[in-house]
């Protein structure tokens, strides 16, 4: 039977694509409100760390979601007050965020859990089946024993659309990613609305994050995000920074690594296989699928004085 047939690795296409997919929806929000959030990979990074060990120290995976989307809200209020307030360069102030979280997350895994990690009775988050999907033929498979974060993700990728797309507050957001000016002349506040932008995208990224620590595994490991920050950038870019283009794109990337996986012991370098959605990358961020035209005001300080 072929490879694409194989319902097991359209599965893990849809468990790959969620690092990716919710801070790719969360770089949507950033950027459609007109800040750059280069700081994904480092939210990612905290969101894992924090949510696998308020996992351990409280017994419940629940309460180290929660911290994780306390600690990635935080650190992307942070980003914000640099980015909006101050009028910091974006992409150097989130570099900066990335450089932090790897440092400290490293050093905290050693000194709170030491060299043999964050132990493996830690709680993760619940595999669930939806009642009635997993009767369906084929269709059944792919949805069956998944993280209870795939079908979260699924929830907001429906909701993060029509949000943006289809309510007055969405047309806000958009609109101060446009045409600051503008927008601030009917009374909308700039500000506010990127800071919202931004601290949603930050929610988002370290829910992707907390989905690879307390998700899939229930531990963490330096770096564990392993670049899919930069590759969910990449994603929002690829679909056109909206949260249907950006799920599909991460779909896309997902399936790569799910194939890449599938492949190994065929007689393929595993190293060629690994490098597949990192290609996919570059080939999206160099517009060789299609120019890709972002926010007229994206990564652009508004100054209200001026």
């Amino acid at each position: 039977m072929s490879i694409f047939a194989d319902a097991q690795i359209w599965s893990s296409t849809l468990s790959m694509a969620v690092p990716l997919a919710l801070p790719a929806i969360g770089g949507t929000f950033s950027e459609r409100t007109g800040v750059v959030n280069v700081a994904m990979e480092g939210i990612m990074l905290m969101g894992a760390f924090f949510g696998v060990a308020f996992s351990y120290w409280t017994g419940n995976a629940w309460i180290g979601l929660l911290m994780a989307l306390i600690i990635g809200g935080l650190t992307s209020a942070a980003f914000a007050w640099g980015a909006i307030r101050v009028s910091a360069d974006q992409v150097v102030l989130g570099m900066a965020i990335n450089i932090f979280a790897a440092g400290l997350t490293a050093f905290l895994l050693d000194t709170v859990f030491g060299f043999s990690g964050t132990p493996p009775t830690t709680p993760k988050l619940p595999n669930v089946s939806l009642p009635g999907i997993d009767k369906i033929p084929y269709v059944g498979q792919i949805f069956t024993n998944q993280s209870i974060l795939v079908y979260v993700m699924i929830v907001i990728v429906i909701l993060s659309h029509w949000f943006l797309f289809h309510t007055r507050l969405g047309l806000r957001m958009r609109s101060v990613g446009e045409n600051p000016l503008a927008a601030d002349t009917v009374g909308i506040n700039v500000w506010r609305l990127r800071y919202a932008g931004v601290i949603i995208g930050g929610l988002l990224s370290a829910l992707g994050g907390a989905y690879l620590s307390i998700g899939v595994l229930n531990s963490f490991s330096v770096n564990m995000t392993n670049g899919r920050g930069y590759i969910a950038l990449a994603a929002m870019i690829f679909g056109k920074w909206t949260p249907l283009g950006s799920f599909g794109a991460a779909l896309l990337f997902g399936f790569s690594t799910a194939l890449g996986i599938v492949l190994q012991g065929n007689g393929v370098s595993s190293n060629l296989l690994q490098m597949i959605p990192y290609a996919l990358t570059i080939i999206a961020l160099t517009g060789l699928v299609g120019r890709s035209t972002p926010p007229a005001a994206d990564g652009v300080p508004y100054d209200p004085k001026r």
